[in-house]
């Protein structure tokens, strides 16, 4: 006997083996791996307990667990959750019809005398070991962040940039927001990363960077007060130990090259 595939067979376990393999680098990613070839060793065992040697008390239990362990699933995994879907959202596919459908204005992004104040800014902040959080701005939006600081809504200033991280002035604890080619805001909160891989050594400036390019897409530049050294976190990771030159091309890169 041969069993019959049709199209629509071998583009549905296309798509199956798609989903399972994009799951297993999400996994991968976040440390989880050994919990997804758990829930596959029990998928599997599940399907062969009910479909092939069709034990009714047994397929029953394990229906059971099956109905109450995605809710678990969910629980667990959110933010693994999270951010796949935004992955998927931020594809750059579905980036290039933001782009079509979207507003120019929300479009707009900085260009080179908006990255160089910034840069410089940072390596004076770094040799004084002046701690500093700064934020640019991307496709997704950051009203959320920015009503959580003082609107400033100015030129991106290399002496302004300074002089709002100075010790004891009353921004220098939260996050600068950059939007376009202005800074829109200061002393802003940004949602802390709980990653347990991330290094010891690296305090809370860099959990807040990290979790703010975990849930956007969003770079974060952190000048460390302790080290003095500079560090970027984008796309959910860390970029170290950087030098000014670095950090310019970097954020030329991924703000001007990628238009």
């Amino acid at each position: 006997m041969f069993i019959e595939i049709s199209p629509k067979d071998i583009v549905d376990i296309i798509l199956v083996a798609l989903l399972l393999y994009y799951i297993f680098q999400l996994m991968r990613e976040s440390r989880s791996l050994n919990v997804f070839i758990g829930i596959m060793v029990f998928i599997v065992v599940w399907v062969f307990v009910s479909q092939v040697l069709e034990m009714r008390l047994l397929g029953n239990i394990l229906d059971k667990l099956v109905s109450v362990g995605f809710l678990a699933i969910i629980v667990l995994f959110q933010d693994e959750i999270r951010r796949f879907l935004y992955s998927l959202g931020a594809h750059q596919r579905f980036a290039t019809l933001l782009k079509i459908f979207g507003s120019k204005n929300q479009l707009e992004h900085v260009d080179k005398t908006s990255i160089m104040p910034v840069v410089m800014a940072c390596m004076n902040m770094a040799r004084q070991k002046v701690g500093a959080l700064i934020v640019f701005e991307r496709g997704v939006r950051l009203d959320d962040i920015i009503a959580t600081g003082d609107a400033i809504d100015a030129n991106i200033n290399q002496r302004l940039i300074e002089n709002i991280f100075f010790k004891n002035s009353p921004l220098h604890d939260g996050a600068m927001v950059i939007r376009r080619k202005r800074i829109c805001a200061a002393g802003c909160i940004l949602p802390v990363a709980h990653d347990r891989n991330i290094p010891k050594e690296l305090g809370l400036r860099h959990r807040a960077a990290l979790g703010i390019s975990q849930d956007s897409d969003a770079i974060a530049i952190i000048c460390s007060e302790e080290s003095g050294r500079i560090s970027v976190a984008m796309k959910g990771e860390f970029h170290l130990r950087l030098s000014a030159e670095k950090l310019e091309a970097i954020l030329t890169k991924e703000l001007l090259e990628k238009e």
